[in-house]
Order: C-alpha cells, then structure tokens, then sequence
C-alpha cells in the first residue's frame, strides 16, 4: 500500500503522506465514502513538502514531461529531498496518477510506485480538498492556475506541427470545388454578354479560360487589325492559323455595335474571370504541395483532389484513419445507402473514389471489387500517414492494384 502521494497540481508539485494505510488500503469503498469529508480525510494525509512552479513557461514544460511519462529535474530534486532513497525492507511506497511517470520514477530514484485504484481514490480526494489541504493557496488562485494552464497546454499541442494541419486541406478544397462554380459560371456569363458583339467567337474558341482572354484583349472587334495578329496567335499557344480565322471572322461578323461604357464593364469583367482562373491554378498547386506533406501515401495512391476530398468529407485525417474500409468505400454515399436501406435495394458500391483512375479503367463488372479492393489501400495509406512520426514518399503507382481476372 502507498505511504505518500506525489500530487501534480497547476501551481506546482506536493507530497502528502498517508496515514491509516493499512485500514483503509483493503477497502476501496470506505475511501470514496471518506474522501467527500474533509474532517475524514484530513486525517489519512497529511502534507509533506511542496514545491511551486516558477513561472507559466515551467508548468508547461512539467506538464509535458508529466504527460509523456518523464521525470523532469524538478521533481526528481522534490523527491530526492523528501524521500531518502529506499534501502533494503524499506516501505516506501509512493501514489502516483499516470502510470508512464510511475515507471520513469522507478527507474530513476528506484522508489516503488502504486498506481492502483486505491492509490487513484486517494489522488482525487487530495485534488477534490486541495485549496484547504495546500496551505498558502486560494481556491479562487488555484482555478486561475489551472485554467491558464490549460490554455497553455492546448495551444501548444496545436502548435506542435503547423506543416501537418489539415484543416488547410478542408479549407482550400472547399474553396477550389467552389471556384470551379464560379469560374464555369462566370465563363458562360461572358460568353453571353460579349457574344452580342462578337457571337461567331465562341465557336472558335471553346475553352472558357481562352475566351476570356481574347474577349479581353479583342475588345471591340472594329479595333482588331493585322498588327495584333502576333499578340492574338500568343494568346492561342502560337496558333497564328485560328488567329487568322478569328480575325476573319471579325470583319464579316452580324455581332450589334456597343458603346465605349458597355465595352469597358465587359473587359473589367474578363479581367476578372481571367484572375479568378489563374487564381485557381495556384490553389491547385498550393493543394498539391500540402497533401504531399500531410498525406504523401494518400495523394500518391488517389490524387490530390480525390484525396482532400476524403479528407474534407471524413472531417479530418484523423478521423479518416479511424474508418474502417467499408465505410471509406462509401464515404460520399450515405444518402444513396440509406435510401437503399430503407427500400431494400442494392446498395452503393462506391461514393468519392468513384472518381480514381482505378476504378475508372476497370470493367463495369469489376468496378465493384475494384472499388473494395481500393478502400483497403485508403485506410492503409490514412493511417501511415496520420499516425506515422516520419515522413515517407510512397512509389508512384501501386503494383498491386489491378484488375481481378
């Protein structure tokens, strides 16, 4: 049984003794029921030594040695004050919370720990009459303490890699999904709005991002002559053949005549659609770079946008490590599964990783196993990735990842 008590507090470290141990040790019930009494409990401990943390910066650094089960100089120097080194027969037995520090306890000042469910009892009473038990501190303080601590203490888990945040990978696929809304909606709008002066354009020019451009340059069509032939082939990746066509096509167009004002609010809109589309191309390299850094296994197995998607979807790497395969297999689906639940049809075999490349070149009759046969690979890759301490840089493809005969 525990003859002291190592009590970790946000102010600092305290060691009580334990009176009564031999009573009370065998009857866990009858220490619960005692600890609500302070009349009761003051008379099992009593209070040793205790030794206050010198500023905020030294309970967080206690803290995280606590939390990952290390003795830190300070507390080795409390204990080696306190507790004379044990010799052969000695009984001291110290109560200790975790079970990590315990170890590294023994292994230190070779002092025997209990970590036991009545040594825990124990613990909480002194924690649950602490303001009374640690003279000199206030209730009021010790919350104070305590609450500062915590703060202190989450921010710094929050900061402990700021490369591996993937909440930026949340964020920045939602706002790609949404830029390809606008970018395709913004393209049809100028589309619609230049092509009263100028409709043959759009047939020989498809491409909304190239479009945009030329309107934007073009401007009024009356304007365009030989001498911008040169720019306009540059426009159209040195295609001088279409930009002689387009130019051609200007001088016999059925496009009305615009005023100057008309022209100069449809060329700022061009120079925004413009913008907003190479804007969208650096998101897409700002998406690749970050999924190679937080899920390199992830990205080389599905792609960037496939495997932010999961992400997003899942809430978090995190979350999506804890998947089982089944549900990533489906995850993108659910509204498909419970609908066939509710009507006992088939059931999706797939959701977002519809949209790999496996899954695409496989046979409509093997996209299913396919489909399966993937999922494992993701919750694979999730959790090498979420929980791997070490970068990796997995292979290109994946051999094993082929058709079933």
């Amino acid at each position: 049984m525990a003859t002291h008590a190592l009590f970790e507090s946000a102010s600092g470290y305290a060691i009580f003794d334990i009176k009564l141990h031999e009573n009370i040790g065998s009857h866990v019930k009858a220490v619960q029921d005692s600890i609500n009494d302070l009349s009761k409990f003051g008379k099992m401990v009593t209070l040793v030594s205790f030794s206050p943390f010198k500023n905020a910066a030294d309970a967080l650094e206690n803290i995280n040695d606590i939390s990952e089960g290390i003795l830190s100089d300070h507390l080795k120097s409390l204990l080696e004050l306190n507790l004379s080194k044990p010799k052969k027969g000695s009984k001291i037995v110290l109560a200790v919370s975790e079970v990590g520090l315990a170890n590294s306890i023994f292994e230190n000042l070779a002092i025997k720990c209990d970590a036991s469910e009545t040594s825990q009892e124990v613990l909480r009473g002194i924690r649950f009459h602490a303001p009374k038990l640690l003279k000199g501190l206030d209730a009021t303080d010790l919350i104070k303490a305590q609450l500062g601590l915590g703060h202190s203490y989450s921010r710094a888990k929050l900061k402990f890699n700021v490369n591996r945040v993937d909440n930026m990978i949340i964020q920045a696929i939602a706002l790609l999904d949404q830029l390809d809304k606008d970018v395709n909606l913004f393209a049809m709008r100028i589309r619609e709005w230049y092509g009263y002066h100028f409709p043959e354009l759009v047939k020989l020019v498809p491409d909304n991002y190239q479009y945009a451009r030329i309107a934007q340059f073009i401007g009024d069509k009356e304007t365009l002559t030989e001498e911008k032939l040169p720019e306009l082939a540059i426009l159209l990746e040195d295609d001088s053949t279409l930009a002689q066509n387009i130019l051609d096509a200007a001088r016999g167009s059925m496009g009305s005549s615009i005023s100057e004002i008309d022209m100069l609010n449809i060329s700022a809109f061009a120079a925004r659609v413009v913008s907003i589309a190479d804007y969208r191309k650096s998101l897409v390299n700002y998406l690749s770079e970050k999924m190679n850094l937080v899920a390199p296994s992830l990205t080389a197995l599905l792609g960037e946008r496939i495997g932010a998607r999961l992400i997003s979807h899942a809430g978090s790497l995190t979350n999506l490590s804890k998947y089982p395969a089944s549900t990533v297999q489906i995850l993108g689906a659910e509204k498909a599964l419970f609908r066939a639940l509710k009507t006992k049809g088939n059931t999706p075999k797939y959701g977002l990783l519809y949209h790999s490349s496996f899954i695409g070149r496989a046979d409509p009759k093997h996209k299913g196993r396919i489909s399966r046969f993937l999922a494992n690979k993701c919750s694979i890759a999730s959790r090498i990735d979420c929980y791997s301490g070490n970068s990796t840089t997995p292979p290109s493809t994946y051999p094993l990842l082929k058709t079933p005969r």
